[in-house]
């Protein structure tokens, strides 16, 4: 399961052998089924996860009860409810798998330790975190900008790997409507 990680880092970064054999030392090999809570809200989350193959959620509770999905991710990249994890704060967010997942995962310390000893891996994760808030700057911006029709195209364009893995609801949900809604935007699509 490391190649893929390995050929991820390396594919903008020039890491050393003794660098990739450290990656492979503290990132271990983890497997979740369907529909598992990986990381539950009211902790610290353990982990940040390289997902090899599976698609992963972050979703929290609302007042009502209602699962509101924040963030679907599919292969390869990493998830974690970040800013929680970066800074050892209790979350608010669960992460979930949506399909079977292949993950490798790495905890805060051991992290903080290969960043420590190694400036290429400083530098791969300031360009992952920078990633990262970009990739949430435009999300708030479709959100706030986009109508219900033009996100879910916009999803289908950007991500089409989502829309042929992921149930509606969960999509729906992260595009932030209901699932009746997008049901009618994706008949009239089709029509």
């Amino acid at each position: 399961m490391h190649d893929k990680l390995l050929q991820y880092l390396c594919s903008d970064h020039d890491f050393s052998q003794r660098e990739l054999e450290a990656v492979k030392l503290y990132f271990e090999p983890i497997i979740f089924a369907k529909n598992e809570i990986i990381e539950e809200s009211g902790r610290v989350p353990g982990y940040l996860y390289y997902i090899v193959s599976g698609y992963l959620r972050l979703f929290y509770t609302d007042e009502n009860g209602n699962e509101i999905t924040t963030h679907i991710n599919c292969p390869p990249g990493f998830f974690t409810s970040y800013s929680d994890f970066i800074n050892s704060m209790v979350s608010e967010n669960n992460v979930a798998s949506i399909t079977n997942c292949e993950l490798l995962r790495i905890s805060k310390e051991n992290l903080d330790h290969l960043v420590n000893e190694s400036q290429t891996m400083k530098d791969f994760c300031i360009s992952v975190f920078q990633q990262s808030i970009t990739y949430n700057e435009n999300r708030s911006r479709e959100l706030s900008g986009l109508n219900a029709e033009q996100r879910y195209l916009k999803l289908m364009k950007d991500f089409p790997e989502i829309i042929q893995n992921v149930p509606i609801q969960y999509i729906a949900s992260f595009l932030g409507m209901k699932p009746e809604s997008l049901s009618r935007i994706r008949r009239k699509i089709i029509n």
